[in-house]
């Protein structure tokens, strides 16, 4: 190989590492510059508008820079431009009327309410359930106490004046047969009487017999007594006092050797069959009881036994403190076996009530002012619905307005998205409500 011929090639190296040098970094300068470019044609992303901040636990307050919250020892916080437009697609509706779209089931239009993340709602465990139609049939249950007939009560009264012979053994809480013995009275007045009726029986004159036999029950005899001196032909100076029905001695005022004026009283009887039972029946099922309505009641005293009744009365005034009606029932007791004071446990069978709609009674939300329930939408939405609420019994409570059978409601969760709709406004544009707004530092 010449001198000419290794320049010629040495040269063609140089060239050839040079070429592919070049080549190199241009490539890697255009790779470089590439995403440079691409970020200067794509547009920056601007941060979202900030219409207010507020407190999250004050949602309805509203202020016009950051800063402390008053209320809370916290930052206020944000409230874009962009979470308000998707909350407010449309109002609220309360499912009755709306002039929307309704989907089966819904009741209210979709787009209403407020969206929750599926996923908060998954972990919250939040439960639904459908609103249906039935009737509240159940049976109630109450407390009652057994108490006297006081409907049945004889008072015994000297009809004259006289002197108590003989007391029998008898005194308040003893319970007697009717007609038996109470005391023995000595009427001196009788004496002059008696004998006066005996001469004129001798005459044989029906008219005037009738006459006399009248003035003896003026003086306050009886027929019994008279009927007794006219077959004995014996005048009767001493009386005995029985007592005119059977049942428990109240009071006994007769005592031997006494004087007794006319009209005083000798003693009180109250009648044992039937008795009393008061019940105390809360003011919600009130609607349930009617005079004449049958019951049933077991007694501690005799476990297993039901007793058979009926309302007789619904006493006018309930209980201010409880908040109870009292219910009078009247038991039969003709064995005597039912005491006055026990204590009873009252069955009122259910009336027949028509179909309605029914929900738990813990998916009402009671605010003191309106009764709310949330409606579970399509999209993780949700939405407060006012309604108005009937009987309630056993968890379960009557709507008579604000919803429609097979519409979806929460259950459980609802104070958590009650919450949320209040810090998105949804509460607020359903009650109507305008607080404004406020700046910080200013007094709510």
């Amino acid at each position: 190989m010449n001198k000419t011929t290794f320049k010629m090639i040495v040269l063609s190296f140089i060239l050839a590492t040079m070429s592919g040098g070049v080549g190199y970094w241009a490539a890697k300068l255009q790779n470089a510059e590439k995403p440079l470019a691409e970020s200067v044609e794509k547009p920056a992303k601007q941060e979202p508008k900030v219409l207010y901040w507020y407190d999250p636990m004050v949602p309805n307050q509203r202020f016009d820079k950051p800063g402390k919250s008053p209320f809370m020892d916290m930052e206020l916080v944000p409230q874009y431009a962009e979470e308000k437009d998707a909350d407010q697609g449309t109002d609220v509706g309360t499912g009755v009327g709306d002039d929307v779209d309704h989907d089966v089931g819904d009741g209210v239009g979709n787009s209403a309410g407020i969206k929750i993340d599926p996923r908060i709602v998954q972990n919250l465990g939040v439960r639904t359930t459908l609103v249906t139609l039935g009737t509240l049939d159940s049976p109630l249950d109450v407390a009652a106490n057994v108490q006297l007939n006081n409907r049945q009560v004889a008072i015994v009264q000297a009809r004259t004046a006289g002197f108590v012979e003989r007391v029998y053994a008898r005194a308040p809480g003893d319970v007697i047969a009717k007609g038996a013995p109470l005391a023995d009275l000595l009427v001196p007045e009788w004496t002059g009487a008696q004998n006066e009726f005996l001469a004129v029986l001798k005459t044989g004159d029906q008219g005037l017999i009738q006459s006399v036999r009248e003035r003896l029950r003026a003086l306050g005899m009886s027929p019994d007594l008279i009927a007794q001196v006219e077959k004995s032909g014996k005048a009767h100076v001493i009386v005995t006092i029985t007592a005119p029905i059977g049942g428990l001695i109240q009071t006994m005022e007769a005592r031997t050797g006494m004087a007794v004026a006319p009209g005083a009283t000798l003693a009180q009887i109250n009648g044992l069959d039937p008795v009393w039972i008061e019940a105390a029946v809360p003011e919600a099922q009130a609607g349930q009881v009617a005079v004449g309505r049958r019951i049933s009641a077991s007694l501690a005293a005799y476990p297993g036994e039901r007793f058979t009744g009926k309302i007789a009365a619904l006493l006018p005034e309930a209980d201010s403190e409880s908040r109870t009606l009292r219910v009078r029932i009247e038991l039969p007791n003709r064995d005597g076996r039912i005491k006055p004071g026990m204590f009873a446990q009252v069955r009122l069978d259910a009336a027949k009530s028509i179909a309605t709609l029914l929900i738990p009674s813990e998916a009402v939300i009671r605010t003191g002012k309106r009764d709310v329930v949330l409606v579970a939408l399509k999209g993780s939405r949700f939405a407060p619905v006012e309604v108005k609420l009937g009987q309630e019994s056993n968890g379960q409570v009557a709507v008579l307005e604000g919803l429609e059978e097979g519409q979806s409601i929460v259950i459980s969760g609802q104070f958590l998205i009650d919450s949320e709709a209040s810090l998105k406004g949804v509460m607020a544009r359903m009650t109507g409500e305008d607080h404004g707004n406020h700046t910080v530092g200013d007094e709510p």
